[in-house]
Protein backbone atom coordinates (compact mmCIF):
# COMPACT_ATOMS: atom_id res chain seq x y z
CA UNK A 1 0.00 0.00 0.00
CA UNK A 2 0.86 3.57 -0.55
CA UNK A 3 0.45 6.24 1.92
CA UNK A 4 -1.23 9.87 0.85
CA UNK A 5 -2.68 12.38 2.51
CA UNK A 6 -6.87 12.79 2.30
CA UNK A 7 -6.54 15.43 0.04
CA UNK A 8 -3.94 14.12 -2.51
CA UNK A 9 -5.07 13.07 -5.69
CA UNK A 10 -5.22 9.09 -5.84
CA UNK A 11 -6.54 7.66 -8.89
CA UNK A 12 -4.71 5.51 -11.12
CA UNK A 13 -6.93 3.40 -13.44
CA UNK A 14 -4.36 2.00 -15.57
CA UNK A 15 -2.15 0.81 -12.92
CA UNK A 16 -4.68 -0.33 -10.52
CA UNK A 17 -2.98 1.35 -7.66
CA UNK A 18 -4.50 0.33 -4.03
CA UNK A 19 -3.91 3.52 -1.91
CA UNK A 20 -4.41 3.57 2.06
CA UNK A 21 -6.02 7.18 2.65
CA UNK A 22 -4.10 8.87 5.73
CA UNK A 23 -6.52 11.30 7.05
CA UNK A 24 -5.28 14.58 7.52
CA UNK A 25 -7.57 16.47 9.78
CA UNK A 26 -6.16 18.80 12.68
CA UNK A 27 -7.62 21.48 14.76
CA UNK A 28 -7.30 25.10 14.30
CA UNK A 29 -8.66 28.24 16.00
CA UNK A 30 -11.41 29.21 13.37
CA UNK A 31 -12.42 26.07 13.39
CA UNK A 32 -13.17 25.35 16.88
CA UNK A 33 -14.21 28.97 17.05
CA UNK A 34 -16.80 28.70 14.53
CA UNK A 35 -18.06 25.57 16.23
CA UNK A 36 -18.65 26.87 19.65
CA UNK A 37 -20.39 30.08 18.20
CA UNK A 38 -23.12 27.48 16.50
CA UNK A 39 -26.22 27.06 18.42
CA UNK A 40 -25.54 23.18 17.86
CA UNK A 41 -21.94 23.21 17.44
CA UNK A 42 -19.87 20.40 19.38
CA UNK A 43 -16.25 20.41 18.52
CA UNK A 44 -15.76 17.29 20.63
CA UNK A 45 -18.83 15.50 18.16
CA UNK A 46 -16.63 16.97 15.42
CA UNK A 47 -13.90 15.36 16.35
CA UNK A 48 -15.76 11.83 17.33
CA UNK A 49 -17.31 11.85 13.79
CA UNK A 50 -14.21 12.77 11.74
CA UNK A 51 -12.44 10.27 9.74
CA UNK A 52 -9.06 10.30 11.63
CA UNK A 53 -11.62 9.02 14.79
CA UNK A 54 -12.91 6.33 12.14
CA UNK A 55 -8.53 5.28 11.20
CA UNK A 56 -7.64 5.01 15.17
CA UNK A 57 -10.60 3.01 16.66
CA UNK A 58 -10.12 0.47 12.94
CA UNK A 59 -6.28 0.05 13.95
CA UNK A 60 -7.35 -1.32 17.33
CA UNK A 61 -7.83 -4.89 16.62
CA UNK A 62 -4.47 -5.46 14.79
CA UNK A 63 -2.09 -2.88 17.00
CA UNK A 64 -3.36 -5.28 19.81
CA UNK A 65 -2.39 -8.05 17.42
CA UNK A 66 0.67 -6.71 17.22
CA UNK A 67 1.22 -6.41 21.15
CA UNK A 68 0.46 -9.95 21.49
CA UNK A 69 3.23 -11.20 19.08
CA UNK A 70 6.34 -8.50 20.37
CA UNK A 71 4.98 -9.78 24.23
CA UNK A 72 5.25 -13.57 22.93
CA UNK A 73 9.26 -12.76 21.11
CA UNK A 74 10.33 -10.62 24.40
CA UNK A 75 8.84 -13.98 26.82
CA UNK A 76 11.22 -16.23 24.56
CA UNK A 77 14.51 -14.05 25.80
CA UNK A 78 16.02 -15.64 28.50
CA UNK A 79 18.74 -13.99 29.95
CA UNK A 80 20.77 -14.86 32.93
CA UNK A 81 21.57 -12.93 35.66
CA UNK A 82 19.40 -10.22 33.69
CA UNK A 83 18.53 -7.51 36.52
CA UNK A 84 22.76 -7.90 37.32
CA UNK A 85 22.85 -7.16 33.76
CA UNK A 86 20.09 -4.54 32.93
CA UNK A 87 22.19 -2.24 35.99
CA UNK A 88 25.22 -2.47 34.09
CA UNK A 89 23.45 -1.82 31.01
CA UNK A 90 21.91 1.27 32.17
CA UNK A 91 25.27 2.16 33.34
CA UNK A 92 26.83 1.84 30.11
CA UNK A 93 24.12 4.72 28.29
CA UNK A 94 24.58 6.69 31.63
CA UNK A 95 27.99 6.73 30.51
CA UNK A 96 27.70 7.44 26.95
CA UNK A 97 25.19 10.70 27.98
CA UNK A 98 27.43 12.18 30.16
CA UNK A 99 30.00 11.95 27.87
CA UNK A 100 28.31 13.47 25.23
CA UNK A 101 26.77 16.19 27.33
CA UNK A 102 30.71 17.41 28.67
CA UNK A 103 31.33 17.16 24.52
CA UNK A 104 28.57 19.71 23.89
CA UNK A 105 29.63 21.91 26.55
CA UNK A 106 33.34 21.54 25.70
CA UNK A 107 32.94 22.28 21.98
CA UNK A 108 29.76 24.81 22.19
CA UNK A 109 31.36 28.08 19.93
CA UNK A 110 31.99 29.85 22.87
CA UNK A 111 34.73 28.16 23.95
CA UNK A 112 36.03 26.04 20.92
CA UNK A 113 35.86 28.67 18.07
CA UNK A 114 39.56 30.41 19.37
CA UNK A 115 40.92 26.53 19.30
CA UNK A 116 40.24 25.29 15.82
CA UNK A 117 43.33 26.49 13.90
CA UNK A 118 44.42 25.02 10.99
CA UNK A 119 46.88 22.10 10.89
CA UNK A 120 45.70 21.62 14.80
CA UNK A 121 45.46 17.35 15.54
CA UNK A 122 41.55 16.75 16.27
CA UNK A 123 40.37 13.08 17.63
CA UNK A 124 36.83 12.68 15.93
CA UNK A 125 34.16 10.03 16.50
CA UNK A 126 33.37 7.49 14.13
CA UNK A 127 31.12 5.10 15.86
CA UNK A 128 29.60 2.85 13.88
CA UNK A 129 25.65 4.61 13.91
CA UNK A 130 24.24 0.14 12.70
CA UNK A 131 21.44 -0.59 15.14
CA UNK A 132 23.34 -4.46 14.49
CA UNK A 133 27.06 -3.05 15.34
CA UNK A 134 25.25 -1.68 18.73
CA UNK A 135 28.78 -0.86 20.83
CA UNK A 136 28.02 -2.12 24.06
CA UNK A 137 31.96 -0.62 25.57
CA UNK A 138 32.47 2.37 27.32
CA UNK A 139 35.02 2.96 24.70
CA UNK A 140 33.58 4.58 21.63
CA UNK A 141 35.42 4.07 18.44
CA UNK A 142 37.10 6.88 17.27
CA UNK A 143 39.75 8.33 14.60
CA UNK A 144 42.05 11.13 14.75
CA UNK A 145 42.57 14.09 11.68
CA UNK A 146 44.04 17.32 11.06
CA UNK A 147 42.23 20.41 10.73
CA UNK A 148 41.54 22.44 8.01
CA UNK A 149 39.44 25.46 8.52
CA UNK A 150 36.27 25.62 10.00
CA UNK A 151 33.13 27.17 8.28
CA UNK A 152 29.94 28.69 9.91
CA UNK A 153 26.21 27.01 9.05
CA UNK A 154 23.17 29.47 7.67
CA UNK A 155 19.60 29.23 8.69
CA UNK A 156 17.06 28.74 7.02
CA UNK A 157 14.50 30.83 9.39
CA UNK A 158 17.20 32.99 11.87
CA UNK A 159 18.36 36.28 10.81
CA UNK A 160 22.57 35.14 10.74
CA UNK A 161 24.03 38.66 10.44
CA UNK A 162 22.08 39.83 13.62
CA UNK A 163 23.48 36.68 15.69
CA UNK A 164 26.60 36.73 18.09
CA UNK A 165 29.28 34.53 16.93
CA UNK A 166 29.03 31.60 19.59
CA UNK A 167 25.14 31.75 19.36
CA UNK A 168 25.63 30.09 15.39
CA UNK A 169 25.89 26.42 14.12
CA UNK A 170 29.37 25.41 12.79
CA UNK A 171 30.84 22.82 10.63
CA UNK A 172 34.69 21.64 10.58
CA UNK A 173 36.86 20.34 7.60
CA UNK A 174 39.23 17.83 8.40
CA UNK A 175 41.65 15.35 7.09
CA UNK A 176 41.02 12.11 7.76
CA UNK A 177 41.31 8.59 7.01
CA UNK A 178 37.95 7.61 5.32
CA UNK A 179 36.35 4.60 3.52
CA UNK A 180 34.66 5.67 0.41
CA UNK A 181 32.43 3.63 -1.48
CA UNK A 182 29.27 3.99 -3.51
CA UNK A 183 25.76 3.10 -3.13
CA UNK A 184 23.36 1.17 -5.08
CA UNK A 185 22.55 4.66 -7.21
CA UNK A 186 26.19 5.52 -7.88
CA UNK A 187 26.55 7.79 -4.93
CA UNK A 188 29.88 8.84 -3.43
CA UNK A 189 29.55 7.54 0.26
CA UNK A 190 31.98 8.48 2.88
CA UNK A 191 32.76 7.09 5.93
CA UNK A 192 35.34 8.35 8.51
CA UNK A 193 37.37 4.90 9.68
CA UNK A 194 40.06 4.53 13.07
CA UNK A 195 43.74 6.29 11.36
CA UNK A 196 45.38 3.00 11.60
CA UNK A 197 42.58 1.17 9.09
CA UNK A 198 42.57 0.70 5.17
CA UNK A 199 40.88 3.83 3.77
CA UNK A 200 42.08 6.99 2.01
CA UNK A 201 42.95 10.66 2.92
CA UNK A 202 40.28 12.74 2.54
CA UNK A 203 39.19 16.10 3.72
CA UNK A 204 35.64 15.67 5.50
CA UNK A 205 32.69 18.69 6.77
CA UNK A 206 32.07 17.28 10.19
CA UNK A 207 29.78 18.86 13.24
CA UNK A 208 31.39 20.08 16.47
CA UNK A 209 29.33 17.47 17.72
CA UNK A 210 31.41 14.74 16.40
CA UNK A 211 34.82 16.20 17.36
CA UNK A 212 35.80 14.27 20.28
CA UNK A 213 38.53 16.32 21.91
CA UNK A 214 41.81 18.86 20.53
CA UNK A 215 45.12 17.80 20.58
CA UNK A 216 47.38 21.43 21.82
CA UNK A 217 49.88 19.99 18.65
CA UNK A 218 49.94 21.95 15.52
CA UNK A 219 51.43 19.72 12.60
CA UNK A 220 53.88 21.36 10.50
CA UNK A 221 52.14 19.95 6.97
CA UNK A 222 52.11 22.16 3.63
CA UNK A 223 49.44 24.13 2.29
CA UNK A 224 48.74 22.29 -0.91
CA UNK A 225 47.12 18.76 0.06
CA UNK A 226 45.57 18.20 -3.58
CA UNK A 227 48.29 15.06 -4.61
CA UNK A 228 47.32 11.84 -2.25
CA UNK A 229 51.38 11.91 -1.31
CA UNK A 230 50.46 15.13 0.37
CA UNK A 231 47.68 13.93 2.21
CA UNK A 232 49.38 10.83 3.50
CA UNK A 233 52.40 12.37 4.69
CA UNK A 234 50.05 14.45 6.50
CA UNK A 235 48.07 11.70 8.44
CA UNK A 236 51.49 9.90 8.78
CA UNK A 237 52.69 12.48 10.78
CA UNK A 238 49.01 12.10 12.94
CA UNK A 239 50.50 8.96 13.37
CA UNK A 240 53.70 9.52 14.80
CA UNK A 241 52.23 11.80 17.20
CA UNK A 242 49.99 9.15 18.52
CA UNK A 243 53.17 6.45 18.86
CA UNK A 244 54.88 8.97 20.91
CA UNK A 245 51.74 9.72 22.85
CA UNK A 246 48.75 7.62 22.64
CA UNK A 247 46.47 10.27 23.75
CA UNK A 248 47.35 12.67 21.70
CA UNK A 249 48.41 14.91 23.82
CA UNK A 250 44.76 17.06 24.42
CA UNK A 251 43.79 20.52 25.54
CA UNK A 252 42.54 20.25 29.37
CA UNK A 253 38.99 21.81 29.23
CA UNK A 254 39.71 23.99 32.35
CA UNK A 255 43.42 24.43 31.84
CA UNK A 256 43.61 25.24 28.46
CA UNK A 257 39.81 26.48 27.14
CA UNK A 258 39.39 28.26 30.39
CA UNK A 259 36.16 26.42 31.38
CA UNK A 260 34.55 27.50 34.66
CA UNK A 261 31.29 26.62 33.75
CA UNK A 262 29.48 24.67 37.12
CA UNK A 263 27.82 22.85 34.69
CA UNK A 264 30.65 20.94 33.57
CA UNK A 265 32.41 20.30 36.80
CA UNK A 266 29.39 18.87 37.95
CA UNK A 267 29.18 16.24 34.97
CA UNK A 268 32.84 15.67 35.38
CA UNK A 269 32.83 14.66 39.05
CA UNK A 270 28.98 12.79 38.04
CA UNK A 271 31.21 10.49 34.98
CA UNK A 272 34.02 10.03 37.45
CA UNK A 273 32.05 8.33 39.88
CA UNK A 274 30.35 6.15 37.30
CA UNK A 275 33.76 4.89 35.88
CA UNK A 276 34.04 3.75 40.01
CA UNK A 277 31.16 1.99 39.43
CA UNK A 278 32.06 0.11 35.99
CA UNK A 279 35.40 -1.40 37.51
CA UNK A 280 33.70 -2.37 40.93
CA UNK A 281 30.71 -3.93 38.79
CA UNK A 282 30.82 -8.26 39.16
CA UNK A 283 29.26 -8.47 35.66
CA UNK A 284 31.61 -6.55 34.02
CA UNK A 285 33.83 -10.12 33.88
CA UNK A 286 31.34 -12.09 33.03
CA UNK A 287 31.92 -14.29 29.84
CA UNK A 288 29.90 -13.45 26.99
CA UNK A 289 29.53 -10.22 28.40
CA UNK A 290 28.65 -8.46 25.06
CA UNK A 291 26.51 -11.24 23.21
CA UNK A 292 24.54 -11.21 26.59
CA UNK A 293 24.29 -7.10 26.32
CA UNK A 294 23.29 -7.52 23.00
CA UNK A 295 20.28 -9.98 23.40
CA UNK A 296 19.23 -7.31 26.77
CA UNK A 297 19.14 -4.60 23.97
CA UNK A 298 16.75 -6.63 21.51
CA UNK A 299 14.87 -7.37 24.78
CA UNK A 300 14.65 -3.49 25.63
CA UNK A 301 13.62 -2.61 21.80
CA UNK A 302 10.86 -4.66 21.76
CA UNK A 303 9.82 -3.49 25.49
CA UNK A 304 9.59 -0.09 24.53
CA UNK A 305 7.95 -1.04 20.99
CA UNK A 306 4.91 -2.80 23.00
CA UNK A 307 4.76 0.15 25.31
CA UNK A 308 4.69 2.62 22.20
CA UNK A 309 1.38 0.36 20.89
CA UNK A 310 -0.09 0.29 24.12
CA UNK A 311 0.12 4.00 23.87
CA UNK A 312 -1.58 4.42 20.70
CA UNK A 313 -4.36 1.89 21.79
CA UNK A 314 -5.00 4.12 24.92
CA UNK A 315 -4.89 7.12 22.89
CA UNK A 316 -7.28 5.36 20.15
CA UNK A 317 -9.94 4.35 22.88
CA UNK A 318 -10.28 7.89 23.96
CA UNK A 319 -11.22 10.69 21.67
CA UNK A 320 -8.61 11.64 19.48
CA UNK A 321 -6.89 15.39 19.66
CA UNK A 322 -9.35 16.07 23.09
CA UNK A 323 -5.64 16.91 24.98
CA UNK A 324 -5.16 19.52 22.22
CA UNK A 325 -9.05 20.88 22.10
CA UNK A 326 -8.73 21.10 26.22
CA UNK A 327 -5.21 23.19 25.10
CA UNK A 328 -6.73 25.81 22.73
CA UNK A 329 -9.91 26.39 24.31
CA UNK A 330 -7.73 27.12 26.97
CA UNK A 331 -5.76 29.63 25.37
CA UNK A 332 -9.08 31.38 23.45
CA UNK A 333 -10.32 31.89 26.96
CA UNK A 334 -6.72 33.53 28.27
CA UNK A 335 -6.94 35.67 25.11
CA UNK A 336 -10.32 36.41 25.57
CA UNK A 337 -11.81 35.17 22.48
CA UNK A 338 -14.62 33.27 24.99
CA UNK A 339 -15.06 33.24 28.23
CA UNK A 340 -15.45 30.71 31.19
CA UNK A 341 -18.14 29.15 29.58
CA UNK A 342 -17.26 29.14 26.42
CA UNK A 343 -19.25 31.77 25.06
CA UNK A 344 -17.46 33.68 22.09
CA UNK A 345 -16.66 37.28 22.84
CA UNK A 346 -16.44 39.82 20.59
CA UNK A 347 -12.33 38.96 19.65
CA UNK A 348 -13.75 35.35 18.86
CA UNK A 349 -15.81 36.66 16.47
CA UNK A 350 -13.38 38.27 14.44
CA UNK A 351 -10.71 35.20 13.99
CA UNK A 352 -14.48 33.19 13.24
CA UNK A 353 -13.93 34.86 10.04
CA UNK A 354 -10.44 34.52 9.20
CA UNK A 355 -9.40 31.21 7.53
CA UNK A 356 -6.98 32.19 5.03
CA UNK A 357 -4.07 33.29 7.67
CA UNK A 358 -2.81 32.91 11.33
CA UNK A 359 -5.94 33.87 13.08
CA UNK A 360 -5.14 34.91 16.80
CA UNK A 361 -2.13 36.95 15.54
CA UNK A 362 -4.17 38.51 13.06
CA UNK A 363 -7.19 39.38 15.24
CA UNK A 364 -4.47 40.46 18.18
CA UNK A 365 -3.04 42.95 15.19
CA UNK A 366 -6.30 44.31 14.51
CA UNK A 367 -7.19 45.06 18.64
CA UNK A 368 -3.92 46.28 19.26
CA UNK A 369 -4.92 49.44 17.01
CA UNK A 370 -1.64 48.72 14.51
CA UNK A 371 -4.69 48.78 11.68
CA UNK A 372 -6.24 51.25 12.14
CA UNK A 373 -3.01 53.61 13.14
CA UNK A 374 -0.79 52.41 9.65
CA UNK A 375 -1.67 53.83 6.11
CA UNK A 376 -3.43 52.15 3.69
CA UNK A 377 -0.31 50.76 1.79
CA UNK A 378 1.43 49.89 4.80
CA UNK A 379 -1.33 47.60 6.06
CA UNK A 380 -1.61 46.32 2.62
CA UNK A 381 2.20 45.38 3.43
CA UNK A 382 2.12 44.06 7.13
CA UNK A 383 -0.48 41.41 5.92
CA UNK A 384 2.25 40.38 3.10
CA UNK A 385 4.00 38.63 6.23
CA UNK A 386 1.22 36.28 6.89
CA UNK A 387 1.01 34.92 3.42
CA UNK A 388 4.45 34.73 2.15
CA UNK A 389 6.32 31.85 4.23
CA UNK A 390 9.14 31.38 1.48
CA UNK A 391 12.81 32.84 2.96
CA UNK A 392 14.89 35.18 0.08
CA UNK A 393 18.51 35.02 0.54
CA UNK A 394 19.06 38.55 -0.87
CA UNK A 395 15.69 40.48 0.42
CA UNK A 396 16.12 43.96 0.91
CA UNK A 397 15.27 45.64 3.96
CA UNK A 398 12.17 46.97 4.66
CA UNK A 399 12.08 51.03 5.39
CA UNK A 400 11.89 52.20 8.72
CA UNK A 401 7.87 52.86 8.45
CA UNK A 402 7.45 48.95 7.61
CA UNK A 403 9.80 47.39 9.74
CA UNK A 404 8.68 48.80 12.67
CA UNK A 405 5.45 47.27 11.96
CA UNK A 406 7.00 44.38 11.03
CA UNK A 407 8.72 44.67 14.49
CA UNK A 408 5.36 44.50 16.19
CA UNK A 409 4.45 41.65 14.25
CA UNK A 410 6.91 39.47 15.33
CA UNK A 411 6.40 40.82 19.14
CA UNK A 412 2.25 39.95 18.99
CA UNK A 413 3.47 36.37 17.05
CA UNK A 414 5.82 35.66 20.15
CA UNK A 415 3.02 36.85 22.79
CA UNK A 416 0.73 34.29 21.19
CA UNK A 417 3.27 31.64 20.45
CA UNK A 418 4.20 31.48 24.38
CA UNK A 419 0.67 31.85 25.74
CA UNK A 420 -0.16 28.95 23.40
CA UNK A 421 3.02 26.92 24.71
CA UNK A 422 2.11 27.81 28.49
CA UNK A 423 -1.27 26.31 28.01
CA UNK A 424 0.13 23.14 26.58
CA UNK A 425 -0.04 23.36 22.97
CA UNK A 426 2.73 21.97 21.19
CA UNK A 427 4.51 24.85 19.12
CA UNK A 428 7.71 25.61 18.45
CA UNK A 429 7.94 29.56 19.03
CA UNK A 430 11.08 30.66 17.58
CA UNK A 431 9.78 28.82 14.46
CA UNK A 432 6.74 30.40 14.50
CA UNK A 433 7.51 33.95 15.07
CA UNK A 434 10.09 33.18 11.81
CA UNK A 435 7.19 31.53 10.24
CA UNK A 436 6.34 35.47 8.96
CA UNK A 437 8.67 36.62 6.49
CA UNK A 438 8.99 40.49 5.43
CA UNK A 439 10.81 39.54 2.34
CA UNK A 440 7.77 40.82 -0.18
CA UNK A 441 6.80 43.72 2.24
CA UNK A 442 8.42 46.26 -0.32
CA UNK A 443 7.39 45.16 -3.51
CA UNK A 444 3.68 45.08 -2.13
CA UNK A 445 4.23 48.53 -1.02
CA UNK A 446 5.78 49.76 -4.59
CA UNK A 447 2.26 47.86 -6.11
CA UNK A 448 -0.47 49.62 -3.75
CA UNK A 449 1.19 52.90 -4.53
CA UNK A 450 0.25 52.24 -8.12
CA UNK A 451 3.49 51.13 -9.73
CA UNK A 452 3.09 48.79 -12.74
CA UNK A 453 4.07 44.88 -12.09
CA UNK A 454 7.30 45.05 -14.11
CA UNK A 455 8.84 47.43 -11.93
CA UNK A 456 7.73 45.78 -8.78
CA UNK A 457 9.32 42.79 -9.98
CA UNK A 458 12.95 44.66 -10.41
CA UNK A 459 12.18 45.20 -6.45
CA UNK A 460 12.36 41.41 -5.62
CA UNK A 461 13.98 38.47 -7.14
CA UNK A 462 11.09 35.89 -7.24
CA UNK A 463 9.21 34.45 -10.05
CA UNK A 464 5.75 36.49 -10.90
CA UNK A 465 3.13 33.37 -10.58
CA UNK A 466 4.71 33.25 -6.64
CA UNK A 467 4.59 37.29 -6.10
CA UNK A 468 1.23 37.05 -7.94
CA UNK A 469 -0.64 34.04 -6.04
CA UNK A 470 0.58 35.55 -2.58
CA UNK A 471 -0.94 39.07 -3.80
CA UNK A 472 -4.35 36.99 -4.78
CA UNK A 473 -4.05 35.64 -0.87
CA UNK A 474 -3.40 39.40 0.58
CA UNK A 475 -6.81 40.23 -1.49
CA UNK A 476 -8.52 37.11 0.02
CA UNK A 477 -7.33 37.76 3.76
CA UNK A 478 -8.92 41.08 3.22
CA UNK A 479 -11.96 40.26 2.27
CA UNK A 480 -12.05 38.29 5.25
CA UNK A 481 -10.84 40.91 7.72
CA UNK A 482 -13.50 43.24 5.86
CA UNK A 483 -16.43 40.65 6.80
CA UNK A 484 -14.79 40.58 10.14
CA UNK A 485 -14.53 44.52 10.80
CA UNK A 486 -18.16 44.71 9.63
CA UNK A 487 -19.24 42.09 11.98
CA UNK A 488 -18.54 44.11 14.99
CA UNK A 489 -19.08 47.16 13.69
CA UNK A 490 -15.86 49.12 12.89
CA UNK A 491 -17.16 50.63 9.70
CA UNK A 492 -13.64 53.01 9.78
CA UNK A 493 -11.53 50.00 9.36
CA UNK A 494 -13.91 48.12 7.16
CA UNK A 495 -13.53 51.06 4.47
CA UNK A 496 -10.13 51.32 4.91
CA UNK A 497 -9.44 47.64 3.90
CA UNK A 498 -11.91 48.09 1.23
CA UNK A 499 -9.42 50.77 -0.11
CA UNK A 500 -6.97 48.49 0.79
CA UNK A 501 -8.65 45.88 -2.42
CA UNK A 502 -9.10 48.80 -4.18
CA UNK A 503 -5.26 49.14 -4.38
CA UNK A 504 -4.11 45.66 -5.07
CA UNK A 505 -6.87 44.27 -6.74
CA UNK A 506 -5.60 45.50 -10.53
CA UNK A 507 -3.92 45.25 -14.08
CA UNK A 508 -2.35 41.83 -14.59
CA UNK A 509 -2.15 40.04 -10.99
CA UNK A 510 -6.11 40.03 -11.15
CA UNK A 511 -6.56 39.22 -14.96
CA UNK A 512 -8.61 36.40 -15.49
CA UNK A 513 -6.48 34.96 -17.96
CA UNK A 514 -3.15 35.76 -19.68
CA UNK A 515 -3.95 34.69 -22.72
CA UNK A 516 -6.76 37.27 -23.31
Amino acid sequence: FKSVRLLDIIIDLDGFVSFFIISAFHLSYNMLLNQLRCEEGDPENLLRNSFFQFQADRAIPDLEKQIKSLEKERNSMVIEEEESLKNYYNLIFQHKSLKKDICEIVFTPKYCLPFLLPNRAVCLDCTNDDEEQQSFSIEDQDTWGVIMKFNKVKSLFEDDDNRRPEDANYTVDVLTRCMVSKDGVGKKKVKAVPIKERGEPVVVTVPLSQIKSLSSAIMNIPKDLVPLEARENALKKVSELLSRHPDGIPLDPEVDMKIKSSSYKKTVRRLEALENLFEKHKIAKSPLITEKLKVLHMKEELTAKIKSLKKTVRSSTTLAFKDELKARKRVLRRLGYTNSDNVVELKGKVACEISSAEELTLTELMFSGVFKDAKVEELVSLLSCFVWRERLPDAAKPREELDLLFIQLQDTARRVAELQLDCKVEIDVENFVQSFRPDIMEAVYAWAKGSKFFEVMKIVRVFEGSLIRAIRRMEEVLQQLIVAAKSIGETQLEAKLEEAVSKIKRDIVFAASLYL
